[in-house]
């Protein structure tokens, strides 16, 4: 990474970053600067907010030392909350003070539900509970398609002549201290002559970093939806943040080393760039949905069988021939080639043949396959095979321990080593709520049952996603409700990174703990497609559903939210008819590839469908 080893401060860059003239309009393509500058130019003690009008009840992305200085409350105190909180006397109460001028909150309500500026005075209140006024300005700020995006914050505060007395339960001593401490602050601030105007060098306090520790140490750690909108504060942080280095750093440390490893992989990513890379896997702005017809064929017809992809090349195993035939080749298709088209892969020691089994990618080019139905019935056995080995070898692995024999399970890997079983049917069509992990780096494996003290209700065709690292979710399937079984819509999440992990009930109907999700749920399914997408989102379509409903119609989940909300999607382009869990895999971490879909039984593998995250 190239950085200017020489940015910290010199004097004259001091009166470059502690003024903003008329230079800096080129800083945001020649137009006006995106925030009343004027206004920072005063000598009075200027706080600074930015909050995401994207996202419900404008959340602050950003404050300044002086808002820290003056409010008493630290950034992370606020970051992630609306500001109304400051209307409040200290950090306990919940409501609004009844000194604050109610008519004046309702015009700031107005003005941002009418997306014009805000000019006004209002009573706030430090964290101790000492008044002072707030001569503040809310100007909005629109992105290139008109949205507003983000809302900027200006605020004068001076002192109240309104004396409250310490607030309840505060100690006096404590609130004496703080209230001097803030009184010192306005008195004893000083400007500094730049130019012909004077400026809080408070204000700049962050500006005496050097580019390289504000990019490493703060930028860095900063989420992409986050650091678009610090690009936004200034003209230094707005070059800044066009690195594209930065960007990578921000990406990698958002989604994980794996994702961003993956991610270079993506053809056309080096043209993309992290930074739009970043944007379009974060807005979804590109999605697109196309139609692809290539070469080979795989024979004998089936269905039923078990998709993956390693790196860009999807593999096909297993499935159900001719008369319930159970199948055991591999085939691949590269989609790297200028022409891609099916290959049998000729391999040594293939497993049984089978059908309604899970076939996942671990530790970069291996492949695992992991029970089903075959001839003498229901399998619980574990084969590997290491796609690049010459020649290309299955090979047992004897788990000690292992679940029962199951069918229509779901799987997923963690941390490219481990593979997490769960679910599924058994003999004599029994329905299975276990969840299994089986860790393949050791030499000599062994299956453990992870512990827990409630299950979700047994089911099958449902889906196991991972995100946030090492959490998982489950999705939908034919769950067991009594004597019945019913398709689902249920949503569960589990931190194996916990001693004690325990399935959480985040969406559905009649469990323990169940919410109303916000936005509109997904019709209850199962054999349905999850995609993980980078920063925990799970993006749902596909699978038997009932009624008229569409299958390929799109459904976003963010369970990282303190409020999981269901987002539908509308992406552009030729879907497919349908599509199924079994017979779709994430190409690169940015496309999706169904296999067939166009008809529920007849299964079309020279013609596949792509749904693209990001711009070709």
């Amino acid at each position: 990474m190239e950085w200017d080893s020489n940015s910290d401060f010199s004097e004259d860059e001091d009166e470059e970053l502690t003024t903003i003239n008329d230079d800096d309009d080129a800083a945001f393509g020649g137009g006006p600067l995106p925030f009343p500058v004027g206004n920072l130019l005063q000598s009075a003690p200027c706080g600074f907010v930015v909050t995401d009008a994207l996202e419900p009840d404008h959340p602050i992305i950003y404050v300044n030392s002086v808002f820290e200085s003056i409010t008493g409350y630290r950034a992370e105190d606020v970051l992630g909350r609306n500001c109304r909180f400051l209307q409040c006397r200290g950090p306990f109460a919940k409501r609004r003070h009844p000194l604050v001028d109610s008519s004046v909150v309702s015009e700031i309500r107005r003005c941002l539900e009418e997306g014009v500026e805000f000019q006004g005075e209002l009573l706030n209140f430090r964290k101790d509970g000492s008044p002072l006024m707030n001569r503040l300005r809310l100007s909005p700020i629109y992105g290139d398609d008109e949205t507003i995006t983000h809302v900027i914050g200006i605020q004068f505060f001076t002192e109240a002549n309104v004396d409250l007395g310490p607030v309840p339960g505060y100690p006096v001593k404590e609130f004496l201290k703080s209230s001097e401490r803030q009184r010192s602050f306005f008195s004893g601030n000083r400007t500094l002559p730049v130019g012909d105007r004077n400026v809080c060098r408070e204000v700049c306090g962050i500006f005496q970093l050097s580019d390289e520790v504000i990019s490493l140490k703060i930028l860095s750690w900063l989420s992409p939806r986050d650091i678009a909108s610090v690009g936004s504060v200034c003209r230094r942080f707005y070059e800044l943040t066009k690195n594209e280095d930065l960007w990578r750093m921000v990406c990698q440390n958002a989604w994980g080393s794996e994702t961003t490893r993956v991610l270079e992989t993506v053809p056309g990513a080096k043209r993309l760039g992290w930074g739009r890379l970043a944007r379009e896997l974060t807005t979804l702005e590109a999605a697109t949905w196309r139609k692809l017809t290539v070469g080979g064929t795989v024979e004998p017809s089936r269905c039923n069988f078990s998709a993956c992809a390693v790196g860009n090349r999807v593999v096909l195993f297993g499935g159900e021939g001719v008369n319930m035939q159970p199948m055991n080749d591999t085939f691949v298709l590269d989609l790297n080639s200028s022409n891609p088209e099916w290959q049998h892969v000729h391999v040594s020691s293939p497993p049984p043949g089978r059908w309604g089994h899970t076939l996942s990618c671990v530790n970069g080019s291996h492949l695992v396959v992991f029970g089903g139905c075959g001839r003498q019935g229901l399998l619980n056995d574990v084969f590997v095979l290491d796609l690049d080995a010459k020649p290309p070898t299955w090979r047992e692995i004897s788990g000690l321990a292992p679940p029962l024999p199951r069918s229509w399970h779901s799987s997923c890997t963690l941390d490219g080593t481990k593979l997490i079983v769960s679910g599924g049917c058994a003999d004599s069509g029994v329905l299975l709520s276990d969840t299994f992990l089986l860790d393949l780096s050791m030499e000599k494996p062994v299956w453990r049952e992870i512990p827990v003290t409630w299950t979700p209700p047994s089911r099958l065709g449902h889906t196991l996603s991972v995100y946030g690292g090492r959490k998982i979710l489950m999705f939908g399937g034919l769950a067991k409700s009594g004597p019945l079984r019913f398709r689902s819509s249920d949503v569960f999440t589990m931190d194996l990174s916990e001693e004690e992990p325990c399935w959480r009930c985040v969406t559905g109907s009649g469990m323990p703990g169940a919410g109303n999700p916000g936005g509109i749920a997904p019709p209850p399914r199962l054999d349905h497609v999850a995609v993980s997408l980078p920063g925990g989102r799970i993006l749902i379509f596909g699978g038997s559903v009932a009624g008229l409903h569409s299958a390929t119609q799109l459904y976003l989940l963010d369970p990282t939210e303190e409020k999981p909300t269901w987002r539908i999607l509308n992406v552009p382009g030729r879907p497919p008819r349908f599509a199924w869990g079994h017979s779709t895999c994430v190409v690169g971490g940015t496309r999706t590839i169904v296999l067939g879909g166009q008809t529920g039984e007849e299964w079309m593998l020279s013609e596949l469908h792509e749904l693209s995250l990001v711009s070709k």
